[in-house]
Formats: C-alpha cells, sequence, structure tokens
C-alpha cells in the first residue's frame, strides 16, 4: 500500500461531534487502502485517553497537545500580519517538524489535509499530491457570524471571512483536489472561485446505521409519560447555542400557548452559561455531556434541528433520521439533505415551526421511511470509496 499523511486539526476520535465523526470515518477507511501517517492536535484534555484508539489505524502518528486559550492569542497576530486569525492558530513548530521529518524518511507523495487550515503544512512541498477537504465553507460561516453579533465582534467576525476566504482560494490553486460535505457547498465554493472549479468535488458524509439503529437495550433517559423534543449537539459551538437560544425564546412560548405540555431537552457536552440559564423554565432540561445519545434520539417524541447559521450537512440530523425519528429543522440544516419524506417537515419563521411541530407530535414517534432514507443515500462505505479514487486520481463522475 502507499503510504498517505494525513493532517487533522483535531485528534479523529471519539466520534462525538460533527468533524470528528467525518475524521474518524475517513481514518478507519483509509487505513485499508493506505500506510497512514497521522499528525493531529488535541484540544480537550480528555481525548489523550484515546490516543491508542488512533493508533489501531496508523503507522505512525505525531499527537499535540494545544491549550485553545494560549492559541487564540497566538492567533491574534494574524490582526497584525493581515492574515486570517484561524491559520496562525495551528501554526505549530513541532507539527512542521515532524511533517517534514517524516515526509522525508518515509518518502511520502500524498497527502489529506483535513480543514483547510492544515494546508499550510505541506503546500511547500512541490512533489507531494495533496487532497484538502475543506469539509464545509469556513470562511462563510465566519460571515454568517457576522450578520449576527454586534459591533465590534462582528468587525472581527467579517475580517476574519474575508481573510479566511482569500487563504481558502490559495490553498485550492495549489492542491489537487478539494474537498466538501455537500453538493451545495461545493458549488458555491465553484462560483465564489471559479479558476478552482475543476478542482472541486464533494464527498458526503455518511452514518453508521449499524450503530444507530433502534434497540430493546436501550433504557428510556426521561421521564414517564413526558413528550419530549431533543436536540443534539456540542453545546459550546456557537451556532448551536444560537439554535436553542432561538427555539426557546421564539417556538416554545407558542407551544405553551397551544397548551402543548412538551419538555425540551438539550443533549450535549461543554454547555454554555447562556445554554445552561435557559433551565430556568421548567420545560427545557440540559443535559450535559451523555455517554450515548441514543436513547435519548430513540426515546424522544421529535428531533428538531432549529439552525439558523449552518454550512454543510447535519450530522445530527443524519443520526436521528437513522433512528427513525421525525425531524423539524429550519432549511440551513437540511442543506445537502434532500429528504421529500412526511417524517421530514421544514420552516425557518416562530409560527411556521410550531405548526409544524405540533403536527409531528400527533404523529408516530419512529418513521421507518426516514431511516431507510439515510441508508440509502448516505453510506459511509461508497463514500468512502470515492474518496479513495479522488485521492488517487482517478476520474470520477462528476
Amino acid at each position: 500500500m502507499d503510504n498517505l499523511l494525513f493532517l487533522v486539526h483535531r485528534i479523529p476520535y471519539p466520534p462525538n461531534k460533527g468533524d470528528k465523526i467525518r475524521s474518524f470515518h475517513f481514518l478507519k477507511y483509509l487505513s485499508q487502502h493506505f500506510n497512514i501517517y497521522l499528525g493531529a492536535f488535541i484540544d480537550e484534555a480528555e481525548d489523550v485517553a484515546y490516543i491508542d484508539k488512533v493508533k489501531e489505524y496508523c503507522v505512525d502518528v505525531k499527537l499535540i497537545s494545544i491549550n485553545p486559550k494560549v492559541r487564540t492569542l497566538i492567533s491574534a497576530k494574524g490582526l497584525l500580519m493581515g492574515s486570517s486569525l484561524s491559520v496562525p492558530y495551528y501554526d505549530v513548530k513541532d507539527m512542521h517538524t515532524w511533517v517534514e521529518g517524516v515526509i522525508h524518511q518515509q518518502r511520502i507523495t500524498k497527502a489529506f489535509v483535513f480543514s483547510s487550515v492544515m494546508s499550510q503544512f505541506v503546500m511547500q512541498y512541490e512533489n507531494m499530491a495533496i487532497t484538502a477537504d475543506f469539509v464545509d465553507i469556513d470562511s462563510d460561516k465566519w460571515r454568517q457570524y457576522a450578520e449576527k453579533k454586534p459591533w465590534p465582534i462582528s468587525w472581527v467576525y467579517k475580517r476574519e471571512a474575508e481573510r479566511l476566504f482569500e487563504y481558502e482560494k490559495e490553498v485550492a490553486n495549489r492542491v489537487e483536489n478539494v474537498l466538501f460535505v455537500s453538493e451545495a457547498d461545493a458549488n458555491l465554493f465553484k462560483t465564489l472561485s471559479p479558476e478552482t472549479s475543476n478542482k472541486i468535488e464533494y464527498v458526503n458524509n455518511g452514518v453508521d446505521i449499524d450503530f444507530f439503529t433502534p434497540s430493546q437495550s436501550l433504557s428510556n433517559p426521561y421521564k414517564e409519560g413526558e413528550m419530549v423534543l431533543v436536540f443534539t449537539g456540542a453545546m459550546d459551538y456557537w451556532a448551536n447555542v444560537d439554535a436553542v437560544v432561538w427555539f426557546v425564546e421564539k417556538v416554545l412560548p407558542k407551544l405553551r400557548l397551544l397548551q402543548q405540555k412538551v419538555v425540551f431537552y438539550i443533549v450535549g457536552s461543554n454547555p454554555t452559561t447562556q445554554v445552561e440559564v435557559l433551565q430556568k423554565h421548567d420545560d427545557v432540561v440540559v443535559t450535559g455531556r451523555v455517554e450515548d445519545m441514543r436513547p435519548y434520539l430513540q426515546f424522544a417524541n421529535v428531533a428538531i434541528a432549529p439552525l439558523r447559521i449552518a454550512r454543510g450537512i447535519q450530522n445530527k440530523v443524519l443520526e436521528a433520521m437513522a433512528m427513525g425519528k421525525p425531524i423539524v429543522a429550519t432549511p440551513q440544516a437540511m442543506e445537502g439533505i434532500d429528504a421529500c419524506l412526511e417524517g421530514v417537515r421544514v420552516a425557518d419563521k416562530p409560527k411556521d415551526f410550531c405548526e409544524e411541530l405540533v403536527g409531528m407530535m400527533a404523529a408516530d414517534s419512529f418513521i421507518p421511511a426516514n431511516r431507510d432514507f439515510v441508508e440509502a443515500e448516505f453510506s459511509w462505505v461508497e463514500n468512502t470509496n470515492k474518496l479513495v479514487s479522488i485521492i488517487n486520481g482517478k476520474d470520477i463522475d462528476k
């Protein structure tokens, strides 16, 4: 097998949040086709426990622990240099040294880079064939953040959107392939950077159907008789925070006026203070980190995804659908998931979202068609086979 340098901004395990789900499955399947040399950062202390798990898929690994607060201060030098803040955040000398050494020692000529900012470690090597997985258009997320925030933070975010986009274009011009998580993101980037359109492709996320399946062995985490609406996700991620705050402030009051007795469960790690205070409402529960998300999905009546800021494909939606849950989501949350199903309702105004929820709560809480859809359309095996072909430089159907 050929050697492959695999660089990722965050250790690809455990697969408990969006980027880690994608990077782990890519690592897992690519290890069946390449000898993997993995370089990654660890930004959460508890993830040190998973180093041995990651090593199972690799010939060699370089995992560097970073302190997010310190790296944020270091990234501020981008303001002085006129560059993106995201790139210096990950500009770590030890990683540059390891990459240079392993490339020369192992004569590596292929690299897979997960997140555009990791391209800084390999772009200078002329003989390196690089596939860069941007996942989604990070610069556009910063643009969306800027629109939602007050000045002066809006200025910082707007600047980051502009500078990061320039860097994304620079990377796209250098590498052989640029990947996105959805066709919509790929097409948008082609429009924004037409000179690199021939390099752009998309590889959808998948769902572990065997894991995300309704099971009698799972125990109901809810109180008896509760009508449960559930939102899942990392609760220190601002788009998720914005989503649940919007739902509690704009939609839940309308449900209460209709005398709909529901309990809204916010399930996910690291809830911010802004999320925690939502529990002042008797019908809101914030769980924090849970060992297994599946029971919270299986025994909920409806899964919701009220995201107002989003790019790419939302794993939370795919996982809920794999568990057969009815879904009510905003258009942003459904981007890249073309599901015209009775078990999926889309609304973006509070009144409409409320009405769709009322309809879904009256329906069956298990909808086989939702599971059938993701099983047919979002297979990790099929998607990673496409990834292998792209890395190997084989022509694929555009």
